[in-house]
C-alpha cells in the first residue's frame, strides 16, 4: 500500500502540484495490481500515461513455423480473459483509474493490436477521453504469418488522447518536425520491432517479455507529448521501455507491474540507461514561446542599415530598407511602403507572406544571399542568453 495522503490546507495550484510531485514514487517500479495502485496515487498528479495493456489475443493451440519449430507467442496468464465482457470490465476500470491520476491537461497513449484496440478506443471515448490521433506503428520487420491464411500482421495502433475535448495537452510540434527532416511528423511511424541486443533475455536466452516495445517507439511518444521533468505513468510496465526512454529524455516515470520477474529485469535495464545531463539539449522551444523580435530591432542593432536592398532568394524582387523599419518598392509606377510581410505579399500578389523567410540580404558583401530570419535568430539567441 502507498502511504495515506494527509489532508492539506489551502495552497496555490503550483504549491499543490509541487507537493503532489514530491509524494509520488518517482522513478520506481511498484509491484501489484495496476488499478489498485493507480487509485492510491494522488489525483491529477501525472502528466502522461503510456499503456501497453494485455491484448487478449485469444490464442488457441500451439503456433508452429513451417519447419514445425515453436513460435514464442504471447500466451502468458496475464493476457487471458474469460470473455470480451471480462476484458471490457478490466479495460474500463484501468482507464478510469488512469483518467483520475492524470492532470487536467495530461494525455493518454495506449497501444494495441486488432484484437483489442477497437474495444479500448470505444471505452475510452465512453469515459470522456478525447482522441487526438491514432498512430500506426508500421513494423519494418514484422513476424511472418506462418499459417498463410491471413495477411501478415505488420502494424499496431496507438491512440493518443486528452482527458477531455477542452484539455490542452502538450505537443512538441517543432521537435517532431525537426526529427522528420523539417517535415511535419505523420501518423504512420515506420520503426522496427524489438530485436538483437535491445531484446531483454534471461540467463537461459529466453525472452524476458513477449511483447517488449522498441526504445525508438517510446522515445518518439515521450518526446512528442511531454516536457523535461514531466511524470509518465506506465501501468503495464513490463520490460521497462517507458522507464528507459523517460530517463534518457530527462522525464520521471512511475512503473506498475504485477510480475516481479519483469520488474527485476526492468530495474536492471533502467539502471544501465544513461540519464541526460544537459537539460538544454532536451528542450525544443516552440515558435510561439520564442521572444518576439520586431524588424526594427535588426536596424537598431546595426545588422541591417537604412537604404540597404533586400531581395527574394532568386532576386526576382527587391526592396529598400527604410529607417522606420518599413520596406519601399516601386510597383506599376507607384512607390509603396509597408512592413516586411505586407510588401513581401504585395510583390508576389499573395494575401499574406512571412517576410522573415521571404526577404534575403547580402550576407558577405559578395552577393551571397541569406534570409533575414538568420539575423532575427541571432538576436533571439542573445536574448535567451545562448
Amino acid at each position: 500500500m502507498l502511504p495515506a495522503m494527509a489532508k492539506t490546507s489551502k495552497k496555490s495550484t503550483k504549491e499543490i502540484a509541487a507537493t503532489s510531485t514530491v509524494r509520488l514514487p518517482l522513478d520506481k517500479i511498484l509491484i501489484g495490481d495496476c488499478i489498485r495502485i493507480m487509485n492510491e496515487l494522488p489525483a491529477g498528479s501525472v502528466d502522461a500515461v503510456f499503456a501497453d495493456p494485455p491484448y487478449n489475443l485469444q490464442l488457441g493451440g500451439e503456433l508452429l513455423r513451417p519447419d514445425h519449430s515453436h513460435v514464442d507467442a504471447c500466451d502468458d496468464d496475464w493476457d487471458k480473459f474469460a470473455d470480451f465482457a471480462e476484458y471490457d470490465r478490466f479495460t474500463t476500470e484501468w482507464l478510469k483509474a488512469a483518467k483520475r491520476v492524470l492532470k487536467p491537461d495530461g494525455c493518454l497513449w495506449v497501444i494495441g493490436s486488432y484484437h483489442n484496440i477497437f474495444r479500448v478506443g470505444a471505452i475510452l471515448q465512453n469515459l470522456g477521453f478525447w482522441i487526438l490521433n491514432d498512430v500506426i506503428w508500421c513494423k519494418s520487420n514484422p513476424m511472418p504469418n506462418f499459417r498463410g491464411k491471413r495477411f501478415t500482421n505488420a502494424h499496431e495502433t496507438l491512440i493518443w488522447a486528452s482527458t477531455s475535448k477542452t484539455a490542452k495537452p502538450c505537443f512538441n510540434y517543432e521537435a517532431m518536425k525537426n526529427m522528420n527532416e523539417d517535415k511535419q511528423m505523420r501518423s504512420d511511424w515506420h520503426l522496427p520491432i524489438c530485436s538483437g541486443k535491445e531484446r531483454l533475455r534471461t540467463d537461459e536466452g529466453e525472452k524476458v517479455h513477449p511483447t517488449q516495445k522498441p526504445l525508438p517507439l517510446l522515445y518518439r511518444v515521450i518526446m512528442s507529448s511531454t516536457k523535461p521533468g514531466d511524470v509518465i505513468l506506465d501501468p503495464f510496465f513490463g520490460s521497462g521501455t517507458t522507464g528507459a526512454a523517460a530517463k534518457l529524455l530527462g522525464r520521471h516515470f512511475i512503473g506498475v507491474d504485477r510480475e516481479k520477474t519483469y520488474a527485476k529485469h526492468a530495474e536492471r535495464r533502467i539502471a544501465n540507461t544513461r540519464a541526460a545531463d544537459d537539460v538544454e539539449a532536451l528542450t525544443t522551444l516552440a515558435k510561439r514561446e520564442e521572444p518576439r523580435i520586431p524588424f526594427g530591432i535588426i536596424l537598431e542593432r546595426g545588422l541591417l542599415r537604412p537604404g540597404q536592398i533586400l531581395f527574394d532568394d532568386r532576386k526576382r524582387h527587391h526592396a529598400k530598407v527604410k529607417a522606420d523599419a518599413t520596406l519601399q518598392v516601386d510597383s506599376a509606377g507607384d512607390r509603396i511602403t509597408g512592413s516586411i510581410h505586407k510588401v513581401g505579399a504585395l510583390v508576389q500578389g499573395l494575401p499574406a507572406c512571412n517576410g522573415w523567410t521571404f526577404w534575403c540580404y547580402d550576407s558577405d558583401g559578395r552577393g551571397h544571399l541569406a534570409p533575414i530570419d538568420m539575423l532575427r535568430q541571432r538576436v533571439r539567441a542573445e536574448a535567451l542568453g545562448h
